[in-house]
């Protein structure tokens, strides 16, 4: 498969989305989570993509300021509206309704199982109707039971669905990652360019002239710069937000997947075993109907009782350990949240280191702006 390269411009059109066509085989989300302080690096990209990034960045001119103003704005938009795709997915998802009608289906299956509470007396009350009682039971719990295992064959099914669209998902994700990457890269790498040749040129021509246009130009420049390193700044912000939508795209996607095995238990396992029981049952009954001595309709009945506490005992055991699992291992919950906050840590501080530097560097210019302006003053004296 060929590779498919993110198109960078400087003359983004806002008014249309450009989505992916092809998964990348090398995630860089997953490079950039394991190394969140190296920050977006070259080396992570493919020598046809690291070309495209050193061309693109000598059509990049910091003396044009609407091409700085729009420069990325096409993959931020991108993040934009795939951020809030993402949410709607998220706001429509029907989990609540599913985990309700497993638990009405347990209830069902629970309820055909457990004794009717008459006491001593039930054992001798009416025994050649029973049958036909838990028939008539059993024929109101299957209907019920079929109802609601058909709403969750169609639940599944839409599971499916939306597993394999948070697949397309990510990849989307992924590829605007990667496009928002390469702009950031070839920005730091003309800004420092500017810095080292054009920058460099204009202060050394105004300390040699001392003439105040050339310090002004030199100045201005300066400005274009730090205007431009800002514009950076706020893609890497962009950047951030596309790394942390990949964890939940996947935490989101586990979900569905665990629900949809959830799912496929009951309609595959324990909705067959339940009325493999209740045949097993119903035969018992029959047969203890054709029984007419006292003495052996009360040692049936013992049996029947003693058979329907062990599978009550089994059913409940087993109902009991999965209503206790969780949809969610809470250590990858811990893990994921540690790791975003641990990014946005990162985030903070290399923002205020930042606002620091330029700090110190807009204090610096001030003293040799005013330095300039003593020196000018003593030349014309």
């Amino acid at each position: 498969m060929e590779e498919q390269i993110p198109q960078l411009t400087l003359t983004p059109n806002l008014t249309e989305t450009v989505e992916p066509e092809i998964k990348y085989e090398g995630d860089l989300i997953t490079q950039a989570q394991t190394r969140p302080e190296a920050g977006p690096d070259l080396s992570a990209l493919s020598e046809a993509e690291q070309k495209a990034v050193l061309d693109f960045a000598k059509q990049i001119d910091l003396e044009n300021a609407g091409q700085i103003m729009e420069y990325g704005a096409s993959a931020q938009k991108n993040i934009a509206d795939f951020s809030e795709a993402a949410l709607t997915k998220v706001k429509s998802s029907d989990l609540g309704e599913i985990g309700e009608m497993v638990s009405g289906l347990v209830v069902q299956l629970k309820t055909m199982d457990e004794p009717e509470k008459k006491g001593i007396a039930g054992l001798f009350h009416k025994a050649k109707t029973n049958v036909e009682e838990l028939k008539t039971r059993y024929a109101s719990a299957e209907q019920n039971v079929d109802r609601i295992s058909g709403q969750l064959e169609q639940h599944k099914l839409t599971l499916m669905k939306d597993v394999a669209v948070m697949d397309q998902m990510y990849d989307k994700n992924l590829a605007y990652f990667k496009e928002l990457t390469m702009y950031i890269l070839a920005g730091q790498k003309k800004l420092a360019e500017c810095r080292a040749t054009r920058l460099q040129e204009l202060r050394d021509k105004a300390e040699q002239s001392n003439l105040p246009e050339d310090a002004q130009a030199a100045k201005d420049y300066d400005d274009k710069c730090t205007r431009f390193e800002k514009k950076l700044h706020d893609l890497e912000l962009t950047r951030m937000i596309s790394l942390q939508t990949a964890p939940q795209i996947r935490m989101i996607q586990n979900n569905d997947t665990m629900m949809m095995e959830k799912i496929q238990t009951s309609i595959l396992n324990t909705i067959p075993l339940w009325k493999n029981q209740m045949v097993l049952t119903l035969g018992i009954e029959d047969s203890r109907k054709a029984m007419e001595a006292q003495r052996e309709v009360t040692n049936m009945t013992n049996a029947l009782l003693q058979k329907n506490a062990d599978m009550l005992h089994m059913a409940t055991v087993e109902t009991a350990k999965e209503s206790e699992r969780g949809i969610v291992d809470i250590e990858a919950l811990k893990h994921t949240n540690e790791q975003l906050i641990s990014t946005l840590d990162e985030v903070l501080q290399i923002q205020q280191d930042g606002a620091k530097k330029r700090q110190e560097a807009e204090q610096e210019l001030r003293r040799l702006e005013g330095e300039l302006k003593q020196k000018l003053l003593e030349v014309r004296r």
